[in-house]
């Protein structure tokens, strides 16, 4: 199979905007990953296109991936909506570079877009629900933070666990944020801040919670065929991995685990033929506090159990062994359920181009996306990696 690059990634503004359309706010994300492109390239250029969306509030859930194409001069493209709940774009990225290795597809554009500020919190809670397990979760009244609430008691009780632990991340993630003008919650915060906000589902309080948002990501992918007509400076994605679960937590083996990110994550290092410790920054799915303590785990950055002690380690924070969530995370910069996984890519296109600003690491040359829908019935990993020039 062929290889297939990164070369341009771009995202809308995160927040709440009620001004602007679902179709708006694709053009701004489009517009800005062509643009990013060194060599610059034309929507004529473009052979496919996987759009990720879950469909907040009920606006056009049929053929909304060609809606937004067509909106911004893709009317004949083929588009492929593709809904994974919270990993729907990650997923499209998946496709997307499915497509370019198979052979079927030199350019494809993958992308994301969720409005979610114009509904009312009940709608929005019911939208949000949706990806949880119907019968026996949404409609018995548990909603996504009591899931991640439950996850976070079980760890907290076998591992010890604290609440300034999870406290962490969000410190972490909005010191972060504060350096991403694209965040929503652009704003640092204390560990006393974040310790003492009021409780949403006991033990995870207002700062251990991701907000919903508006917004849109795009991703261009090629293939090896093509990339030299881009840039010079190619990003290879060398690795995806991708594994599905029960939709439902009472269904699984494990509460302090999510083993279809375990099985993404592995199955992308294997692709790659790297091992986590070959990493030199990780975006992953913290939507709430725990879960990004959990990825820790799934992921290989350190041993089962340990995640508490890695976060207080430092060694996740920008400047330490492995920045995890340079661009804010879920937690700081947002989280439009359809744009999150394209919008985790556009923060490692950004990271590995050196044009992430103030949050930028030192000299990367591989970093890890990880996206995960609902509380993990479907999660999707991708490694890029910056091609080193050869020396005569």
């Amino acid at each position: 199979m062929r290889d297939a690059y990164l070369v341009g990634a771009g995202q809308s503004d995160y927040g709440a905007f009620p001004e602007e359309s679902y179709r708006s706010l694709f053009r701004t994300a489009f517009e800005a990953a062509t643009e990013s492109v060194p060599n610059g390239i034309d929507g004529e250029e473009i052979d496919e296109a996987f759009v990720g969306h879950l469909g907040v509030g009920g606006r056009q859930l049929g053929l909304s991936g060609p809606a937004v194409t067509e909106h911004v001069g893709l009317g004949g493209v083929p588009c492929t909506r593709v809904e994974n709940a919270c990993a729907a774009s990650g997923f499209a990225v998946r496709q997307a570079v499915q497509a370019v290795k198979s052979g079927m597809a030199d350019v494809v554009l993958a992308g994301g877009f969720e409005v979610m500020s114009d509904t009312s919190s009940d709608a929005t809670k019911y939208w949000l629900g949706v990806s949880g397990e119907t019968e026996w979760e949404r409609l018995s009244g548990t909603t996504f933070s009591g899931v991640y609430a439950q996850m976070a008691s079980v760890h907290m009780e076998r591992y010890g666990t604290t609440r300034e632990q999870l406290s962490r991340v969000a410190v972490k993630n909005h010191a972060n944020g504060a350096k991403n003008p694209h965040a929503q919650l652009g704003f640092e915060c204390s560990l006393e801040d974040a310790e003492s906000a009021p409780v949403v589902a006991d033990p995870l309080n207002l700062y251990h919670c991701c907000p919903t948002s508006d917004g849109a990501a795009c991703a261009l992918i090629v293939s090896e065929d093509v990339v030299d007509d881009y840039t010079s400076d190619p990003i290879r994605i060398a690795g995806v991995g991708a594994g599905s679960d029960d939709v439902g937590l009472f269904q699984r083996d494990t509460y302090t685990g999510v083993p279809a990110s375990q099985r993404a994550g592995e199955r992308a290092y294997e692709m790659a033929g790297v091992e986590p410790n070959d990493l030199d920054f990780a975006e992953v799915h913290d939507c709430f506090a725990i879960a990004e303590l959990l990825a820790y785990e799934d992921l290989g950055f350190c041993e089962r159990g340990e995640a508490g002690d890695l976060i207080e380690s430092g060694a996740t924070e920008l400047g330490g062994e492995l920045p995890v969530n340079t661009s804010g995370g879920l937690k700081s910069k947002g989280h439009p359920i359809g744009a999150t996984g394209a919008g985790q890519v556009v923060e490692a296109f950004k990271q590995l181009s050196g044009k992430a600003g103030e949050r930028q690491v030192e000299n990367p040359t591989r970093g890890l996306t990880h996206n995960v829908g609902g509380s993990g019935g479907a999660a999707v990993v991708h490694v890029f990696e910056k091609e080193q020039e050869v020396s005569a």
